[in-house]
């Protein structure tokens, strides 16, 4: 069994027994994919208590937890757990059954091919990004109540690819001739993006994700980042809170 769902932002609430019964029929060899801002690596400067018994929720559920990153994740912390080789692709392993699928990797799970590319620019910092020593200025922005965040504190650089980070995605697709079953990733190519509001601004990563699209066979492409839930065509399907499985084919 594999399902799949959108942001998260560090609240697994929608994993409980009581909102996802399906769980109590699933094993370890079972998975959930989160759509990135998976969110349970934020706090500043390592794990707090708090955090540490969300990641242990998700640790003993009855399947394995996989997500790609958002653009709302502590990359500082992200890109320090163990990075191991799984399933055909690296990850960094959080807990032994919370797996962060890197990007531009390509996993083989439950005998399909899954092509993973996490990162999204960030759609609330219309007011820029202040650095942590910059004090009175990030009190004068709250009081006002700007659209701000603080650099390697609640936003980080790394919410963007690196050019080997694209380089490696490109790279592996070649490996398997622009061919794999699924593609998983946080935001979308330009032209879908454009589907869900014309108001979004295209960037780097949303056209590189445009070739993708325009170059590789694949079943269907999961995204989240957008907060909502929805089949933008049979090809692409945007999640939020819904968990669905795998093989969903239906409208919403």
């Amino acid at each position: 069994m594999i399902y799949i769902t959108g942001d998260c932002h560090g609240d697994f609430s929608r994993f409980s027994d009581e909102k996802f019964p399906i769980e109590k029929e699933m094993t370890k060899k079972d998975f959930v994919i989160i759509c990135g801002d998976f969110g349970g690596v934020w706090t500043f400067e390592e794990e707090s208590s708090q955090e540490s018994e969300k990641l242990n929720f998700l640790n003993k559920r009855n399947f394995t937890t996989l997500f790609v990153d958002g653009n709302h994740e502590n990359f500082t912390r992200l890109y320090k757990y163990p990075e191991i080789k799984w399933n055909g692709g690296k990850i960094h392993k959080i807990r032994d059954n919370v797996l962060h699928l890197e990007r531009g990797e390509i996993f083989n799970i439950n005998g399909k091919k899954f092509f993973t590319f996490g990162g999204a620019k960030s759609h609330d910092i219309r007011d820029g990004i202040l650095n942590l020593d910059e004090e009175e200025k990030i009190y004068m922005y709250r009081k006002m109540g700007a659209m701000f965040r603080i650099r390697d504190f609640s936003w980080w650089d790394l919410e963007l690819p690196t050019k080997n980070e694209m380089e490696n995605g490109i790279e592996n697709l070649k490996k398997v001739n622009y061919k794999v079953d699924y593609i998983i990733s946080h935001c979308c190519p330009t032209s879908i993006q454009s589907l869900i509001d014309f108001t979004y601004k295209k960037d780097y990563l949303t056209e590189y994700f445009q070739k993708i699209y325009e170059k590789t066979k694949f079943k269907k492409w999961f995204f989240g980042h957008y907060h909502e839930n929805k089949n933008i065509n049979s090809k692409f399907t945007l999640l939020y809170e819904d968990i669905i499985p795998l093989e969903y084919e239906s409208a919403f």
